[in-house]
C-alpha cells in the first residue's frame, strides 16, 4: 500500500461535504526540449491567476518585517536568528508532557495582499534548529469581507527529536476558515468568502541563558483558488526528457520502525523527499544514520521518515515538514506549492528540476499503478515522447521497480482535478496541483529562469 488513509485526506472529505459539494536502470536524459503544444499553453492560461506565492528570503525582507528580538543577518543566504529575547515562557509537549521553559523572539512579516484571494494558504519555512531549539510558524489574515482571523499555528518546527516532537495543531478554526494539518481552507468557498491578505509570525525558542538560536532563511506561504472540478481540459506534450534521479521503494522498510506511521508502507512523502534530496547531490552523514540498524537497507530513508514525522498527524506526510526537512541539508532550498498546469511541471523538467507531487486516486483511474490511495506522494522525473509522466513511484515493490511509466492524461487528471469520486463512490478531495520543489541555493541561469517562470522565485 502506498499509505493509508491520511487524516488531511479524511479531513478534507468533510470539508467539501460542509461546503456543500456535490455530485530497470537509470535511462538517459534526451535533449530533445520542444516549445509546449498550443493546448498545453491554452490550459496554463486557463489556469493562470490560481496560485500566488510570496517568500521571505532576502536580507531586505527580513528588514522589512516587525523584528521583536530577532535581527537579521546578511551574507550569500541571507536570514533571522534570535538576537535579544523577549522573555522566558513554559511550553508543555502535548506527545511527551513535558513542560520546559524557553527564551523567546518573534518576527511578523508585512501584511501580503496575494494576486489571488484565497481559499486555501500552505506556509513552508526552510531552517536550521540546532539542539536545543525550535520554531513556531503561525498565520492570520483578513477575510474579503473585512473581517480578520486569529493567528493559526501552522507548525512547531525543529529538525531534531531531543527538545520538543514537531507538530501541527488540530481543532483551530474561527467558525469561517480552518486549519487541517498543514492547510488553511475557507470553510464555505462556494459562500464566495476569501482569504484576502494574510501575515506570518516566526516565532524562534532556545534554551534559556544560552546564545543558541535557529537560524531561518526562508518562509513564505503558497495562496490558491483553484476552481472546483473532477476533470482538467487536456495538454498537449511539450517535452521529452528524463532525469536521472536516485530510486527508493518505501516498501523496502515495511515494518521498520513502526513508531513513525506504522513503518515504510506509509513513507511515500520521506521517501521521495531522499529521492530529491540525494538528486542534489546532499545526503545525511554516517553519524547522522548511526540509530538505524545497520540491518536495513537505504537507511537514509528511515532517517527521512524520523525527521519529518508530525506527532499530532501521526504520519510522515505533512508538506511543509518535509521541505523544511530537504532544507536542513547545506545550500537547498524547498518549498511546498501548487503548480498550475504540465506546463508548468515541464518547465521545470526542462531545467533539471524533478517535483514531489500529491495526488489520490482509484485503482482502475492510473494504469500500472496497481494500487490506489487516498493520498500518496510521487517524483516526476521526465516525460516520454509522447508526452507521458515518468515518475519514481515509492509505492513499488523494490528499487528497481520505482521508475514508471504513466498515460500523461490520467497522470494530469488525477494530479490537478480538486474533486474525485472514492472507492465507495463518495466525492472527495483532490489536491489541485500540489507539490514539493527543492532545488539549489544557486540554481544555474535555466533553472532560475524557471522557477521564476512557476512564480517560486
Amino acid at each position: 500500500m502506498p499509505g493509508s488513509a491520511s487524516r488531511r485526506s479524511l479531513l478534507a472529505v468533510a470539508l467539501a461535504a460542509a461546503a456543500g459539494t456535490a455530485a530497470a536502470g537509470a535511462a538517459p536524459a534526451s535533449a530533445s526540449v520542444p516549445e509546449p503544444g498550443a493546448a498545453a499553453g491554452e490550459a496554463a492560461r486557463a489556469a493562470a491567476g490560481t496560485v500566488a506565492n510570496r517568500f521571505w528570503s532576502t536580507y531586505a525582507d527580513w528588514r522589512s518585517g516587525a523584528a521583536e528580538g530577532t535581527r537579521a543577518v546578511s551574507g550569500h543566504r541571507p536570514g533571522l536568528e534570535l538576537d535579544a529575547p523577549l522573555g522566558r515562557t513554559a511550553y508543555t509537549d502535548p506527545h511527551t508532557g513535558l513542560t520546559s521553559s524557553w527564551e523567546y523572539a518573534r518576527w511578523t512579516s508585512p501584511v501580503h495582499t496575494p494576486a489571488v484571494p484565497a481559499t486555501e494558504v500552505i506556509a513552508s519555512w526552510n531552517a536550521r534548529t540546532p539542539a536545543g531549539t525550535w520554531l513556531q510558524v503561525e498565520l492570520s489574515g483578513t477575510y474579503t469581507d473585512g473581517t480578520e482571523t486569529p493567528w493559526f499555528v501552522m507548525g512547531r518546527w525543529a529538525s531534531g527529536d531531543s527538545d520538543i516532537r514537531r507538530t501541527s495543531v488540530d481543532d483551530q478554526t474561527d467558525g469561517r476558515g480552518t486549519v487541517w494539518t498543514d492547510t488553511f481552507a475557507v470553510d464555505d468557498p462556494a459562500s464566495g468568502l476569501r482569504l484576502a491578505a494574510y501575515r506570518l509570525r516566526l516565532t524562534l525558542y532556545r534554551r534559556p541563558g544560552t546564545a543558541l538560536t535557529p537560524l531561518v532563511w526562508r518562509i513564505g506561504a503558497m495562496a490558491s483558488d483553484v476552481p472546483d472540478r473532477f476533470t482538467v481540459p487536456a495538454s498537449a506534450p511539450g517535452l521529452a526528457r528524463e532525469l536521472t534521479v536516485p530510486r527508493y521503494s518505501q516498501n523496502t522498510h515495511v515494518g521498520q520502525y513502526p513508531e513513525y506511521d506504522n513503518g515504510g508502507e506509509a513513507w511515500c512523502s520521506p521517501t521521495s523527499s531522499q529521492m530529491i534530496v540525494e538528486y542534489w547531490g546532499r545526503r545525511p552523514s554516517a553519524a547522522e544514520l548511526a540509530w538505524v540498524d545497520p540491518a536495513f537497507a537505504d537507511p537514509q530513508v528511515c532517517h527521512a521518515a524520523r525527521h519529518t514525522y508530525d506527532h499530532q498527524y501521526r504520519g510522515c506526510g505533512n508538506w511543509p515538514f518535509n521541505a523544511a526537512y530537504a532544507a536542513a541539508y547545506p545550500d537547498l532550498n524547498a518549498v511546498v506549492t501548487r503548480l498550475r498546469s504540465l506546463a508548468d511541471l515541464e518547465t521545470l523538467i526542462g531545467a533539471g528540476v524533478p517535483v514531489i507531487t500529491s495526488q489520490s486516486f482509484r485503482q482502475e483511474e492510473l494504469t500500472g499503478a496497481g494500487y490506489g490511495t487516498s493520498g500518496h506522494l510521487m517524483t516526476v522525473i521526465g516525460f516520454t515522447a509522447d508526452g507521458d509522466v515518468i515518475a519514481n513511484d515509492p509505492a513499488s515493490p523494490d528499487n528497481e521497480s520505482v521508475r514508471r511509466v504513466y498515460l500523461r492524461r490520467e497522470w494530469e487528471n488525477i494530479w490537478l482535478r480538486t474533486k474525485r469520486y472514492n472507492a465507495s463512490g463518495k466525492v472527495a478531495s483532490g489536491t489541485g496541483g500540489v507539490c514539493y520543489l527543492y532545488f539549489p541555493d544557486r540554481p544555474t541561469p535555466a533553472q532560475r529562469k524557471a522557477l521564476q517562470a512557476v512564480g517560486v522565485l
